[in-house]
């Protein structure tokens, strides 16, 4: 199934869900068009058909070092592709309702699973010369490296015109650049290939959203807060969309650079909860973009300012990355949207009995351990070193975190702990057992923080 976004308000996850909802039938139907039963799929809904998945669909790791070996991180489109080879057709339910997920709330989390995505995708290009598979799983293999590779291609190319203008503005031309040349050769300029450029990318880019768009004009807009409100965020989103683009180039380029220089991450999966970026954060991974921009505006400027006007809408969006970053985390400001009735969607007015159902269960759940849970409580720690013990050596280096971490751990109390000693403690069995058994028989020496109800603020922590 293609799963459907719902659940947040900030403005990012809300203009994310308004896209999918609405250009997402779209664009689904036309991959089962051309795909067939060739498709590829999204893992976590490969619900039917479990036990050839299970027979056909284990991935090991590939063998190597560096970014490109290691765990298949991008896995959706390998276990759909080895389906495909055992004899099982894999199509995309187009038309089937009922399948929701949550998106990350915020531009900053986005690019963050991005990341992930991208070296998942590039490692596949191993894989896309495996034997057996089917020639349209070669094909989305490539067409998953092209999805981030087409961006340092694109900052490439906008890096070489601008070079070139600095070329035709500081270097005087040759109008005869033989001896014996009779005429001048004049300097060419072709507007209408531009403009054809320019106006085959628009469709390329905006038409797949019209028709979406169209679809459900046709049909009925009522839910989306009618068809001039729907109409007026199709156009919000062409301009949020544009300017987003080109942060996204700069971050896929060092994506797409880091993986091959060998630069490897760990699967982890974003937050999903409404988290707002602050503006220390988001200077801390836009500043440099927007230094970037305003540099090369700046240089652009002093060139030749007419062909600024052709480039503001790349280096004006990195200029702004910044603030647009921030103020889209916003609750606030997606709420404020929501009274305008822009960016609706119909499970807002109408929730299905699925969303229904997970939002009252999850409700009902109990709170989950965290990491004082893991130390105190016996059934919780028996559960941590019974599920790490099978999988973890003692090492020298473990030894020696555990003989500092214990101490200071017992003596300063829970809050007197890092994050990262926090994680150190809670893969390692030995060092939890420890905690606990000392715990258990403390007669003094030990701070009093262990024992005291563990504050709301810390449920869900790092055991859960």
């Amino acid at each position: 199934t293609a799963p459907r976004a719902a659940g947040h308000t900030t403005m990012y996850a809300r203009i994310q869900q308004f896209a999918t909802r609405v250009y997402g039938p779209v664009f689904v139907a036309g991959l089962h068009f051309f795909q067939l039963g060739e498709a590829h799929y999204w893992g976590h809904n490969a619900i039917l058909r479990v036990a050839p998945f299970r027979r056909h669909c284990a991935l090991a790791r590939l063998p190597g070092k560096g970014a490109m070996s290691g765990e298949i991180l991008s896995h959706d489109f390998v276990e759909a592709a080895l389906m495909r080879r055992a004899g099982w057709a894999v199509w995309i339910a187009y038309d089937l309702e009922g399948s929701y997920e949550e998106m990350p709330p915020n531009l900053i989390d986005e690019l963050k699973r991005d990341r992930r995505w991208c070296q998942g995708n590039l490692i596949n290009v191993r894989l896309s010369t495996a034997r057996g598979l089917h020639p349209a799983h070669r094909a989305v293999f490539m067409m998953g490296v092209m999805a981030y590779c087409s961006a340092p291609l694109w900052f490439t190319f906008l890096m070489l015109s601008t070079v070139l203008l600095g070329v035709h503005t500081l270097v005087e031309p040759e109008y005869f650049t033989r001896s014996e040349q009779l005429f001048p050769v004049w300097p060419e300029w072709h507007p209408q290939r531009g403009m054809t450029l320019y106006a085959a990318t628009a469709i390329l880019l905006f038409l797949p959203k019209i028709l979406g768009v169209a679809l459900f004009v046709l049909q009925g807009a009522r839910h989306f807060g009618g068809r001039l409100r729907l109409m007026a965020s199709m156009a919000v989103e062409f301009a949020f969309s544009a300017l987003l683009a080109p942060i996204r180039m700069l971050f896929h380029t060092h994506f797409v650079l880091s993986t091959f220089a060998g630069l490897k991450i760990q699967w982890k999966s974003p937050p999903r909860e409404d988290t707002e970026t602050q503006w220390s954060e988001a200077l801390r991974h836009h500043g440099l973009h927007s230094l970037l921009g305003l540099i090369w505006a700046g240089d652009v400027n002093w060139l030749n300012p007419s062909f600024l006007l052709w480039l503001l809408p790349v280096v004006g969006a990195l200029m702004l990355s910044v603030p647009l970053s921030v103020l889209s985390s916003r609750v606030t400001m997606g709420r404020r949207l929501q009274r305008l009735g822009l960016f609706v969607i119909p499970e807002e007015e109408l929730p299905p009995r699925e969303l229904v159902e997970t939002r009252a269960r999850a409700a009902q759940t109990p709170e989950p351990p965290g990491f004082q849970d893991a130390i105190v409580d016996p059934a919780v720690n028996d559960l941590m070193r019974g599920a790490l013990l099978r999988r973890r050596r003692n090492t020298p280096m473990d030894q020696k975190r555990r003989s500092e971490l214990v101490p200071l751990a017992l003596r300063e109390g829970p809050d007197a702990l890092s994050a990262k000693d926090k994680s150190a403690l809670l893969l390692d069995p030995i060092a939890l057992d420890a905690l606990h058994r000392q715990l258990k028989t403390a007669t003094g020496g030990v701070h009093r923080r262990w024992f005291e109800r563990r504050p709301t603020a810390e449920v869900g922590g790092a055991a859960a």
